[in-house]
């Protein structure tokens, strides 16, 4: 069996940045251990897979270790697979998920992707969390993922993670959102996914999906510029459009190949 293969680096317009997804074109689905072995050998934090219908392509999202039920990097690698690469014709696409129809359209030299909101709620913080960071939060909240604000950007930059401690902890599918005030931006993040290969995911769409509702309501303003401080980086903006989260971003084209399964 051999499926057509795109590396793309999400939320940059420069190759080396952001966050790098794959994207595997497939005819029909292949078995979840199949599809979980070539997320493992493509060895980035997750890897999209593709089936084209008549109005709409079916999507599903890998890391190494799991199937997400929602990936916003790897969905607009996938926007861009389809857009430059397989229909390049096409304008806008949309995707069956298993986090409902997701579409994206171009806008001038990027994308525009629309997502489901996921606002955060007040939350305790578990103590194994607690003890997995340097620093301490001054506001929790979880949807999905568990949220903890912080004071500044500097904190944020200098957050450090015990990952023994860290990897004590049960977040499958979700991960931990560090988040506060930008500098030169709206607000700023990092974050971290417990018992996962790839400990800092580098951009991440989906965690954009509670922190976009969160800071809206605490800012008092819909459009937000955001900045993820990984060690790549990435850069998001970002809309609340009632049940919805509009993130505008770029994605470049890094490697261009085929797989080939037994």
């Amino acid at each position: 069996m051999t499926f057509p293969l795109f590396q793309i680096d999400a939320f940059t317009d420069a190759v080396f940045q952001g966050n790098p997804a794959c994207v595997v074109l497939l005819e029909e689905w292949l078995s979840e251990e199949v599809m979980l072995n070539i997320a493992r050998e493509n060895a980035v934090a997750e890897t999209a897979f593709l089936i084209p219908g008549e109005d709409e392509y079916l999507l599903r999202w890998f890391t190494p270790d799991i199937e997400m039920d929602l990936c916003g990097h790897a969905t607009l690698a996938a926007a861009h697979a389809v857009l430059h690469h397989i229909e390049p014709k096409k304008h806008r696409v949309a995707f069956s998920t298993k986090s409902g129809r997701l579409t994206v359209a171009r806008q001038g030299q990027g994308y525009l992707m629309q997502l489901p909101s996921r606002p955060p709620a007040q939350a305790d913080l578990p103590q194994v969390i607690a003890d997995a960071f340097n620093r301490a939060p001054i506001e929790v909240l979880k949807a999905r993922d568990y949220m903890l604000v912080f004071d500044s950007e500097q904190t944020i930059r200098e957050l450090q993670v015990n990952r023994p401690v860290f990897d004590q902890i049960n977040l499958n599918p979700g991960g931990v959102i560090a988040t506060a005030p930008g500098d030169r931006c709206d607000m700023v993040s990092r974050y971290f996914t417990p018992q996962a290969t790839i400990l800092e995911d580098p951009v991440t769409g989906s965690a954009h999906c509670t922190l976009t509702p969160y800071w809206s309501d605490r800012l008092g303003k819909t459009e937000l510029s955001a900045q993820q401080l990984s060690e790549r980086g990435g850069s998001l903006t970002c809309t609340l459009d009632g049940d919805s989260v509009h993130i505008m971003g770029h994605a470049v084209s890094y490697l261009q190949g085929e797989i080939h399964c037994d």
